[in-house]
């Protein structure tokens, strides 16, 4: 007597591509036949594409340009964790610009006073300058720690954005 395997004791999912239910063993979708099995390991892993999701998670902020990639490319932008991060990065990039002419319109202003503005220009460039550093570096670490960390108004802006497309 050979044992068989009933698909009602099979446990049973669904594709992550078509939803499509298929037994937890299955190798292929047999709906849209995309590999199962290394979706899975790498998932398991935290593994997305090439890169650990906490290592593409940081790299995404090392300027606009892999947070662009991340959110083009078949393997990061379908991983919420890199998404949130790609898009956090690309807020901050635009914040940054913003509150640099904002920043640079008030040095025009104060440069009409003689020698206190251009200290004050100076003073606040490097506080600017030191604050922006550490934000980034911060969001750096928390990114490679694997945390969603979220700044207080760019943050609630890109956790929409990371949800399930």
């Amino acid at each position: 007597m050979v044992p068989t395997m009933d698909a009602t004791n099979a446990q049973l999912t669904s594709c992550p591509h078509c939803s499509a239910q298929m037994p937890e063993t299955a190798a292929f979708c047999p709906n849209c036949g995309r590999p199962m099995k290394l979706e899975k390991a790498a998932r398991a892993e935290g593994k997305v594409g090439i890169f650990p999701e906490n290592i593409a998670g940081a790299v995404a902020y090392l300027t606009f340009i892999p947070a662009i990639v991340f959110l083009v490319l078949e393997p990061y932008k379908n991983n919420r964790f890199v998404r949130f991060h790609a898009v956090q990065c690309l807020l901050l990039w635009g914040a940054a610009i913003v509150f640099a002419i904002a920043l640079k319109l008030a040095s025009v202003v104060l440069l009409i006073i003689p020698v206190l503005g251009r200290l004050l220009v100076l003073l606040v460039s490097m506080v600017v300058a030191l604050a922006a550093f550490v934000i980034w570096l911060v969001l750096v670490i928390k990114a490679f720690q694997g945390v969603m960390f979220r700044l207080p108004l760019l943050g609630d802006v890109a956790a929409p954005q990371a949800e399930d497309p």
